[in-house]
């Protein structure tokens, strides 16, 4: 669990000096690092069901 915090916490860090960097804006910034690292969450859900399925028919396979 220790690492999963870590990852976040860099992930929101990251976020938010890319959006702060590139606007100017400490509001931006903080807004992209709480929407960013969001979705990802729900695409990466999406995007290990879609491996799993693969993985799934290789199985099969052999």
């Amino acid at each position: 669990m220790g690492k999963t915090l870590s990852f976040a916490g860099l992930h929101f860090t990251v976020a938010f000096l890319l959006g702060w960097l590139l606007t100017g804006s400490v509001l931006v910034g903080g807004a992209l690092a709480l929407i960013e690292p969001a979705c990802n969450t729900v695409v990466f859900h999406f995007h290990e069901k879609v491996w799993r399925r693969i993985e799934q028919r290789r199985v099969l396979r052999t």
